[in-house]
C-alpha cells in the first residue's frame, strides 16, 4: 500500500440513475475521472434546503479522480447537473494499492498511454 497523494475520491449525488449516468459517462469519457461508482439503490438524504429541511431519494456517484482534473471535473458536473447547487464533495485518498493509483493517474492523464 502507498500514499494517494494526488488521488481524489468526490462525492456527488443525482435526483435521478439516468442523470448519474449521463454525467458518469461524460467525465470518464473526458479523462476527468478514472472510475465513477453509482449506487442503484437510492439514498434517503435529508437536508437543509430555502429555510426548511426537506428529504429526498438521490443516487450517489463516488468519483475517483486526481487533484489536477478537480476544477474541470466540477465544472462538468455543474454545466450537467440538474440541481441548482449539486453536492460536490472531494475526500483525499492517504492510501492505497499501487496498482490502483497508478491505474488511476494514467486514466485521467494525456490519452494514449
Amino acid at each position: 500500500m502507498v500514499g494517494g497523494k494526488s488521488s481524489r475520491v468526490v462525492l456527488v449525488t443525482c435526483g435521478s440513475i439516468v442523470e448519474a449516468r449521463r454525467i458518469a459517462n461524460r467525465v470518464v469519457g473526458k479523462r476527468l475521472a478514472a472510475c465513477v461508482n453509482i449506487v442503484l439503490g437510492p439514498v434517503q438524504s435529508i437536508y437543509r434546503w430555502k429555510g426548511k429541511v426537506q428529504s429526498a431519494h438521490e443516487v450517489l456517484m463516488v468519483v475517483k479522480t486526481t487533484e489536477k482534473r478537480l476544477a474541470g471535473l466540477e465544472k462538468e458536473v455543474l454545466h450537467w447537473h440538474s440541481y441548482d447547487v449539486p453536492e460536490f464533495v472531494v475526500l483525499p485518498v492517504t492510501a492505497g494499492s499501487r496498482e490502483y493509483l497508478t491505474w488511476l493517474e494514467e486514466s485521467v492523464g494525456p490519452a494514449g498511454k
